[in-house]
């Protein structure tokens, strides 16, 4: 018998028992209880979060991996854990999570109270409601101390999250050499360049303008393996309280939904500010006369609304092959020319640092012909390519799933005969415990394989499709896509949406006296199947390389 392992690390450490401090620890004492049941132990069925809150479900990888092995059936019969709120600390997303696992006929052991856990009974699922419950209050006062120690950390004017531009965290030492507190600790170097941002500021220059000159200066930017500066990074500082001797704590909070932690920000009255002068970088005259500036900027820049999507084809679908940037539409006067050009956006906001793609495509030019170039893709030829790969994947699919069908039949018939065994078993008097416990486990065996069973009974056959008049549905869609195509932008972006999974790469290329654009992408005519052949299959990508000159 298999056993898989399951260990988490809570994030919020404050109250919670040596026992839980170390997945290590939690796995070691797993595996010498899976050995004592003489259960089988093996590393590839070890599921480890290592500091990832009880609250979370959606992003914690180990109970991801955990879940994932359960279909299409587990290679496990046991999963061990410490204790029930290693699963989770949240009553509603536990027990369903649990639930799941013993559908999937796997029992469940917590090794410290030497324990299974089972649902099948009234009392069995109150049990699982009253520690559930009692395992979120837990994580409930976990958070409130938390939030405590960080309260008195602000305002005492101490570091409570991780380092900042222009800073660096110190630790200050109590008697005994432990750590008590973390203080920052002005850089000199960082602190120039936020003075420099804040000047050009102040002399006029917008955010992406200093992003642009930062990045000809070779400055490095805040965040390493980034395509240098950005002009939200520069925007972000020009805002930050922090560097005019101001610390802001408690602006967001955290909180639990869909199975995962979110942020809103908080009442602007439940802030806390302290005055920090020693964290000063900004001089008071220079940050007066930004903010005047950017107050002014604010209020005469206009708070109209915008559209969220996009009037231009490609603003958001295509990316510059040189620096991995996103292809904008560029309205201004380039090379004396009026009208709408397309262009590296990093290169315009980043600068030349970043990007050396100065080449500018007029968007009426490019978006006719890529538009012709996916018509072109859209042939008769590939349409009886593209039919005939998703007839060959429907059958395919149908021959598994008639295997399947009379694999399950058989092991349904072999799990009945050994539950009359065991009945016959039970009925003489034989050892009840271990009889039963198997009897159980048969039993959520065949109502698992039952689920499946009623599945694919439910899956249409393959029989049903009329081949002609898939070939004729498509061929509709096709020519509806194409006429769609052409009355660009809002109709044409969602069919490129649609065919295309990834965004579109834009390469420069030169030919004697001309430079343009080579665009190149991969989709899939999947979308515009009809639906009962969608549903079942998947056709193999299509590419094109439309060349787009200037």
């Amino acid at each position: 018998m298999n056993v898989a392992i399951y260990a988490r690390k809570s994030t919020e450490q404050s109250g919670v028992s040596e026992e839980e401090k170390s997945v290590t620890r939690q796995i070691e004492h797993a595996k010498a209880y899976a050995l004592k049941k003489g259960w089988s132990v093996h590393d590839e069925l070890i599921f480890v979060d290592d500091g990832i809150s009880g609250a979370e479900f959606v992003k914690r990888p180990g109970f991801i991996r955990l879940m994932n092995a359960l279909k299409p059936r587990p290679a496990f019969q046991f999963l061990v854990m410490s204790e029930e709120s290693r699963l989770g600390r949240e009553q509603i997303e536990t027990a369903y999570a649990l639930k799941q696992i013993m559908d999937a006929g796997v029992r469940v052991f917590f090794y410290l109270e030497d324990r299974e856990r089972t649902l099948d009974s009234a009392l069995d699922k109150m049990m699982l409601s009253l520690t559930g419950f009692a395992s979120e209050v837990e994580r409930e006062k976990a958070k409130q101390r938390t939030y405590d120690a960080m309260l008195r950390k602000a305002k005492a004017g101490h570091v409570t999250g991780g380092v900042v531009y222009g800073y660096e965290n110190k630790e200050i030492l109590s008697a005994d050499g432990r750590r008590h507190h973390v203080v920052r600790v002005i850089k000199p170097d960082e602190a120039v360049v936020i003075r420099h941002i804040y000047e050009m500021s102040r002399d006029g220059h917008g955010i992406t303008r200093i992003a642009r000159r930062l990045n000809e200066e070779g400055i490095p930017a805040p965040r390493k393996g980034v395509s240098g500066w950005a002009p939200t990074a520069v925007r972000e500082m020009l805002y930050r309280p922090l560097y005019r001797g101001e610390i802001v704590w408690n602006e967001l909070e955290k909180f639990v939904r869909g199975g995962t932690k979110q942020r809103r920000r908080r009442d602007e009255k439940d802030w806390i500010r302290v005055s920090a002068p020693e964290l000063q970088i900004i001089p008071d005259t220079l940050s007066m006369a930004v903010d005047e500036r950017l107050a002014r900027r604010k209020n005469c820049g206009g708070r109209g609304l915008r559209d969220i999507e996009s009037p231009y084809l490609l603003s958001g679908l295509a990316r510059c092959k040189e620096c991995g940037g996103p292809m904008e539409s560029l309205g201004r006067d380039y090379s004396r020319r009026k009208g709408r050009f397309y262009g590296c956006a990093y290169h315009r906001k980043r600068g030349t640092a970043i990007c050396k793609n100065s080449l500018r495509v007029e968007q009426a030019h490019l978006d006719k012909i890529l538009l012709q170039a996916i018509n072109d893709v859209l042939n008769e030829k590939l349409l009886e390519v593209a039919v005939e790969k998703a007839l060959q994947q429907l059958r395919s699919g149908q021959d598994e799933c008639l295997d399947r069908r009379m694999r399950i039949k058989r092991e349904l018939s072999l799990i009945e005969a050994h539950e009359v065994n065991l009945v016959d078993a039970i009925a003489r008097g034989e050892t009840m415990d271990p009889l039963l416990a198997a009897l159980k486990v048969e039993q959520a065996r065949k109502k698992s394989l039952i689920l499946e069973l009623d599945t694919l009974f439910h899956q249409k056959p393959m029989v049903e499709l009329d081949v002609a008049r898939l070939k004729r549905e498509l061929r509709t869609k096709v020519t509806d896509t194409k006429s769609l195509l052409e009355r660009q932008p809002a109709q044409a972006r969602q069919i490129l949406k649609a065919l295309f999974e990834k965004p579109l790469t834009c390469e420069v290329f030169q030919s004697e006296n001309q430079r343009g654009y080579r665009v190149s992408g991969e989709g899939s005519l999947f979308k515009l199947l009809p639906t009962t052949a969608a549903s079942l299959c998947v056709v193999s990508p299509t590419g094109f390389e439309p060349v787009l000159l200037p």
